[in-house]
């Protein structure tokens, strides 16, 4: 689950968010992790045993770096990993690779982002532990990709565990209930990245819960 940088998503709220999720994904036997804003990293990964992750590392070493997040930075914040192009934090191909060999360097995870399936494969050459297929256009929308678009999710499937077999693939954009969670296992992916399901629900547990049960 990624939080974005949403008003309701932040301090204290991004801690209690994830205590949600880790209790419901402990209830559903559902492996789960979030992607709280950076300034809310260390408080998230301190306040539970759940993956925590950057939504964004930079290819960069730790140093005279103001404003940027460096990898060192991430392991020191006792997160698990990072997202990697974000279609909202995009990086250029040579430092997507970068960053994935940055983290991987120091033990992290890698969660990489792609657009299509031209991406997934050229961006699954650099073996993440997980790719995101997500195209921008449905991100954030009412229409979830497993259904608007589910030639894109098989279609990432198969160009990404053509170069990298252990690499799993998820499926992101417009993921809203267990219809859509449901469809995009049956395309080939191993799980879902959310954001606005949960983070603009009224009711962000019952959208939790939602989504688990499609698993």
């Amino acid at each position: 689950m990624n939080l974005k940088t949403y008003p309701g998503q932040l301090g204290p709220a991004a801690e209690r968010t994830a205590r949600v999720l880790e209790e419901l994904g402990q209830a559903h036997a559902v492996p789960v992790a979030i992607a709280p804003a950076t300034p809310d990293l260390a408080r998230v990964a301190a306040a539970v045993s759940i993956p925590v992750l950057a939504q964004h590392v930079d290819p960069i070493d730790a140093g005279a770096r103001t404003g940027f997040v460096p990898a060192e930075s991430v392991r020191a914040s006792g997160g698990w990993g990072s997202l990697v192009n974000h279609s909202e934090h995009p990086l250029p191909f040579a430092q997507c690779v970068q960053a994935v060999q940055r983290l991987k360097s120091l033990g992290l995870a890698t969660v990489v982002c792609a657009r299509d399936v031209p991406a997934s494969r050229r961006l699954g050459r650099t073996e993440p532990l997980y790719l995101a297929v997500e195209p921008p256009e449905l991100i954030g929308g009412d229409k979830a990709v497993s259904t608007a678009r589910p030639e894109v999710v098989s279609g990432a499937v198969a160009a990404v565990h053509a170069v990298a077999p252990k690499t799993r693939v998820l499926c992101g954009a417009g993921v809203h209930d267990r219809r859509d969670v449901a469809r995009a296992l049956e395309l080939g992916s191993t799980g879902v990245l959310v954001a606005s399901a949960v983070t603009r629900a009224s009711d962000p547990r019952a959208a939790v819960e939602e989504l688990l049960s499609g698993f």
